[in-house]
C-alpha cells in the first residue's frame, strides 16, 4: 500500500545491482511513494546487473559512478540536479565491497592493500557522497541520507572479516558528519543495520546459510526481510523521522537486543 509519503520528494539510490538487492526494492518503495528518481552503480555492477530493467520500471536515469572517485560523484550530483531541476531530498548509500571476503582470506591474515580498498569503497565513500553533496550544496533543507551497515560493526561475526571494520567506519562517519550537516542544513543522517538478507552480496558471505537460520532463531519477529527494509528507508526519507539523525537505527527484528531464545536453547538442547 502507498501513502504517497515521498510525493514531490527527490532521491539518488547508489548499489542497486539486481531483484535481491535491498537498493532495488528500495527504489521501487520510493518510486511507489512518488519519489523520482536517479540510479546509480559503479560501471562495473552496471555491466554485471540488471539495472536497466529497474530504471524502465521507476522512469529514471541511470548515471555511473565509481564512489571513490571525487570527480565520478561530482558528475553524478550535477546530473542529478540537472535532471530533477533543483537540489536532492534523499540518498540512500548501499555500497560495500570486501575483497578479502571474496578471495577466502580470514581477518587474520588480510591483505592489507585490498583491506584499503575495502575502506574505500565499503566506508569512506559515504564521506565522500556526503562531501560532494555538501560542496555543491547539493541537498534540500531537511535532507535525508541513509546507509546499510550490519551489527557486525558492534560484535564478532567471524567470516564478516574486515567489511566489519569497514561497517564500524562507516557509522562513526553518520555521526560525525551527521553532525555538521544537522547544523549546517538539517540534514538527517543514518545508517540502517538490517537482518543478515539474502542479497547477492550477502549470500557470498562463508556459512550464510546456518547464520540466516540461527538470526531467525534469534529474533523475536524473525529476520527483516528486503522489502521491510525497503519500508524502513522511506519513512527515513519522509518528513515523519524530521528529528532523527545520526543514529544506528537497528532493523533486524529485534536480534540486536536479544541474549537468547527459547527457540536457540531447545536446538543446543537436542
Amino acid at each position: 500500500m502507498a501513502y504517497n509519503l515521498l510525493k514531490g520528494k527527490k532521491g539518488i539510490i547508489f548499489g542497486a545491482l539486481d531483484e535481491n538487492s535491498i537498493a532495488w526494492k528500495t527504489a521501487l518503495r520510493c518510486h511507489e511513494e512518488g519519489a523520482q528518481l536517479v540510479l546509480t552503480n559503479a560501471p562495473v555492477a552496471l555491466r554485471m546487473g540488471e539495472i536497466n530493467k529497474l530504471a524502465t520500471t521507476v522512469n529514471a536515469p541511470v548515471i555511473g559512478a565509481d564512489v571513490t572517485s571525487s570527480d565520478d560523484l561530482k558528475k553524478l550530483f550535477e546530473e542529478s540536479m540537472k535532471h530533477f531541476g533543483g537540489s536532492i531530498d534523499f540518498v540512500l548509500h548501499s555500497v560495500g565491497m570486501s575483497l578479502n571476503m571474496r578471495k577466502g582470506k580470514s581477518y587474520t591474515e588480510i591483505d592489507y592493500e585490498w583491506s584499503k580498498k575495502t575502506l574505500d569503497i565499503s566506508a569512506m565513500s559515504l564521506h565522500r557522497v556526503l562531501r560532494t553533496a555538501w560542496d555543491l550544496d547539493a541537498l534540500t533543507e531537511g535532507a535525508s541520507v541513509v546507509a546499510l551497515t550490519y551489527i557486525a560493526a558492534q560484535r564478532v561475526f567471524p567470516d564478516y572479516n574486515e567489511m566489519a571494520d569497514a561497517k564500524a567506519m562507516l557509522e562513526s562517519i553518520t555521526r560525525s558528519f551527521g553532525y555538521y550537516y544537522g547544523v549546517k542544513k538539517k540534514v538527517r543522517v543514518n545508517t540502517v543495520s538490517q537482518s543478515p538478507t539474502r542479497t547477492t552480496a550477502g549470500s557470498g558471505v562463508k556459512g550464510f546459510d546456518g547464520f540466516i537460520s540461527y538470526a531467525e532463531k534469534m529474533s523475536p519477529l524473525g529476520n527483516a526481510s528486503a522489502e521491510q527494509c525497503a519500508d524502513y528507508c522511506v519513512t527515513l526519507f519522509s518528513d515523519l523521522t524530521k528529528m532523527v539523525t545520526m543514529q544506528n537505527l537497528f532493523h533486524d527484528g529485534g536480534f540486536s537486543f536479544t541474549g537468547v531464545t527459547e527457540a536457540v536453547i531447545n536446538q543446543m538442547e537436542k
